[in-house]
């Protein structure tokens, strides 16, 4: 028997629905049984009709009842068929997926150190146009609100060389999204993608039906040569920091892989830029985009996810314009994916110089912390070799005579430390992998764990 509780907060339309859903869920009222008319239900339960009404249309919307014209309601027969399906064939005892323990200490390379956000400036931007624009609560520009690309575009002219307008720029949440845009553009096409990398880009471009063919990188990167062989008219690459060697593409190579792809019409390089605000040594070679010009046949890719953080979802692209053309054709009717508080909050947060302010302190920061980490990885690990330590935020970590990738990781996790090895990153040819090596990333570590960190990688892989 039901029963509704009025000095409950729940309004009783909601206890009742609530009520009568988990009898539905659990089996308790048959698949196409009829409910309780509603005149009978309020007389049983001492409600309005109107309760009881409301309760039945909420389990209508749901799906777990359907009204009949003149008859009434009855439980869905296909919620019905599902549950009892499920229930037939769900073991007697059946035990729940055991959770994954979170390890002490994250050295994965997709983590921030939140404590970093700028929290209060980005915070009292937002309030403030919260309360002051509320236009911003209406659809924006598709390619993103004119304010940010503006903002986008004077910032990655000055620091990473890109030569475009803010016409050409698009944005998007996350970098994802926009491959599967690009995904579009170049239909019929075959992308070749750096073996090793990112196993997402080859996931999202094959997931959006563009094939995908891996191509062997060396010390400089992905050659031109390899490019030519492998018959691909795109190419993905992180020339500035690749991903995850750490390998930076030298001004030569750069070259000739602009070569390649103005040889033959309809070639394009996919340039993702992923982390180069975090270069601790020199500055970081202008950009592919930016060598070959507005017009020329790079695709630029940057995320705001390292910069800020991966929950903002905030990433864009710079088209050159005949790409630009075809993408405001195909996808003028798109929604920006983007919400606008967020993209004005980004683009008064850059325009205010706190986006400089924020990326200086940053470096420092993490300057400092991968210093005083590879410092206590040498001291705790004779033997150990770091490499491609000053750029970007992790570096490779080998030692020789660990017992192999996948046996350091293991005693890595026994010891409370997460990371990866670097050969999951290789998508083929595995044998390519140098050994004893793991990705080590360091954004989301803590000071004060470093020393823990560094001691318990130590008793893992040395005893």
């Amino acid at each position: 028997m039901i029963e509704l509780k009025a000095e409950e907060k729940t309004p009783l339309y909601e206890q009742l629905y609530t009520a009568l859903a988990d009898e539905i869920r659990s089996g308790q009222r048959a698949s196409g049984t009829a409910l309780p008319g509603r005149r009978t239900m309020a007389a049983q339960l001492g409600v309005s009709i109107n309760t009881v009404d409301a309760a039945y249309q909420m389990l209508a919307a749901e799906g777990l009842a359907e009204a009949r014209p003149r008859s009434g309601f009855y439980v869905q027969k296909t919620y019905g068929m599902l549950h009892s399906r499920a229930n037939r064939h769900r073991p007697d005892t059946a035990l729940p997926e055991p959770a994954e323990e979170a390890p002490r200490y994250d050295l994965s390379t997709g983590s921030v150190d939140t404590a970093l956000f700028p929290a209060r400036s980005w915070g009292r931007i937002q309030r403030e146009l919260l309360y002051q624009r509320p236009e911003l609560l209406q659809r924006g520009e598709m390619q993103g609100d004119e304010a940010l690309r503006i903002q986008i575009a004077r910032y990655l002219s000055a620091y990473r060389g890109v030569d475009c307008t803010p016409e050409q720029i698009v944005v998007g949440a996350g970098i994802e999204y926009l491959l599967g845009c690009l995904a579009h553009l170049f239909a019929g096409s075959m992308a070749a993608v750096e073996n090793p990398g990112y196993s997402r880009t080859r996931a999202v471009l094959q997931n959006n039906a563009l094939p995908c063919t891996l191509v062997d990188i060396d010390q400089e990167g992905l050659s031109a040569e390899a490019l030519e062989e492998s018959g691909a008219n795109l190419c993905y690459l992180t020339p500035s920091h690749h991903f995850p060697t750490g390998v930076t593409m030298p001004a030569p190579r750069r070259a000739q892989i602009l070569a390649w792809a103005a040889a033959r019409k309809g070639r394009y390089v996919l340039e993702d830029d992923y982390d180069s605000e975090f270069r601790f040594d020199t500055r970081p070679l202008p950009s592919l985009q930016g060598m070959a010009g507005p017009e020329g046949p790079v695709v630029y890719l940057t995320t705001f996810s390292k910069s800020l953080a991966p929950g903002i979802r905030i990433a864009c692209m710079v088209l050159p314009r005949d790409l630009l053309v075809r993408y405001r054709r195909d996808f003028a009717y798109y929604a920006n994916t983007v919400g606008r508080f967020e993209q004005q909050t980004l683009a008064a947060f850059m325009e205010g110089g706190y986006f400089t302010r924020h990326l200086a302190r940053m470096r420092l920061v993490y300057k400092r912390r991968m210093e005083s980490f590879a410092a206590a990885l040498r001291s705790a690990l004779p033997g150990v070799t770091l490499g491609s330590v000053h750029s970007g935020l992790h570096f490779l970590l080998t030692l020789p005579g660990a017992g192999g990738e996948a046996a350091m990781v293991k005693a890595a996790a026994r010891e409370g430390v997460r990371l990866r090895g670097l050969g999951e990153y290789y998508l083929a040819r595995p044998e390519l992998c140098p050994p004893d090596t793991v990705v080590a990333g360091y954004s989301a570590l803590k000071e004060e764990d470093i020393p823990a960190v560094a001691d318990a990688l130590a008793r893992a892989w040395i005893g």
